[in-house]
């Protein structure tokens, strides 16, 4: 099944529509309930709690059991209000949706990448939607993307419907930096986090050593590096992050909360040694993300590629008209 199919899907890859019409069983990520010692994120202690029901953070003053430090996750609750959602949504839903894989549809915005090759074009990409500026400028109020420059916006819709999910992975670390954002649109759904043990070749997360961290073990900026081909910037980020993994254990599932209008960063261990997914059982009402990527260090200014960062960062300042058709990336 490596050829895609009509929904979108192809590989191993699968939604509903394909599964039915082409007989194919879907690999069972449930399967993690029974497997493995499950926990909670609660994002006003910032710790992992025993359980599977996610949205039992909002127990938080009645916890119960051993907690697990669980770093590199930011959640800000709120960080839409009502008004705000409505306005993002009535501009996503008059622009075209693409099919992709496993159940979802997405809008993308930004820079032509090979991840296998490690080759970036700017290709079609002219900026983002005018309608979402506000966003991007409600980060500058969010201490922990303080510097945060946008490089690709994603709109991506999951729907029961179409058994939407996302197998686990971790976001390709050649050209994506470390602070993962993701805005939670319409519907509250869950982040489900298990620690990765495959090769380092993978993801190309091998590049992870060669340039600074953005932050420190705290979540605080690094405002000092700004080199990112000097090898005496470097720390030791790798030894430090096996660490925080070893405490955690091999045999948990974490299990992160994405309420509705509240913003998630992905940062530090979270972001590198563990894959991530969204489950098709947690989604169960139509459900809307907006996905933020920023450029890694080398992109940037001192980066070994920073002429070539330069070109995508400054498309990236434009805001252009939905209604008007030729703007449509």
């Amino acid at each position: 099944m490596e050829f895609p199919r009509s929904c979108g899907c192809k590989g191993i890859r699968t939604c509903l529509i394909c599964e039915k019409k082409c007989g194919i069983q879907k690999k069972d990520f449930i399967g993690l309930k029974q497997e493995r010692n499950a926990y909670v994120y609660c994002p006003w202690c910032k710790k992992a709690w025993p359980g599977w029901d996610v949205f039992t953070y909002e127990e938080h003053l009645n916890h119960s059991g051993t907690s697990l430090d669980f770093p590199g996750i930011f959640i800000k609750l709120d960080f839409l209000n009502v008004a705000e959602e409505e306005c993002l949504m009535s501009g996503i839903d008059k622009m075209a949706w693409d099919p992709s894989q496993s159940g979802r549809r997405k809008q993308n915005f930004g820079p032509k990448c090979n991840f296998k090759k490690k080759r970036l074009k700017l290709g079609n990409f002219k900026g983002f939607p005018g309608f979402t500026r506000f966003v991007q400028e409600k980060f500058k109020d969010v201490n922990i993307l303080k510097g945060y420059r946008t490089v690709e916006q994603c709109s991506l819709e999951y729907s029961p419907t179409r058994g939407a999910s996302i197998d686990p992975h971790i976001d390709d670390c050649w050209v994506w930096g470390e602070r993962i954002v993701t805005v939670n649109l319409l519907a509250d759904c869950i982040l489900t986090m298990t620690q990765y043990h495959g090769e380092a070749s993978r993801y190309n997360l091998r590049d992870v050593d060669t340039y600074p961290p953005v932050l420190n073990e705290d979540g605080k900026v690094i405002d000092e590096c700004k080199n990112a081909d000097s090898s005496e910037s470097l720390p030791l980020r790798n030894s430090g992050m096996d660490n925080s993994a070893k405490q955690v254990g091999t045999d948990v599932v974490v299990r992160v909360p994405m309420p509705r209008r509240s913003l998630l960063v992905m940062y530090g261990p979270a972001r590198y040694l563990w894959e991530h997914t969204v489950l098709r059982e947690d989604v169960l009402q139509r459900r809307v993300c907006l996905a933020y990527r920023e450029f890694t260090p080398t992109y940037l200014e001192g980066g070994k590629h920073a002429c070539e960062g330069s070109v995508i960062l400054d498309m990236a300042r434009n805001f252009w008209d939905h209604k008007s058709a030729d703007s449509i990336n």
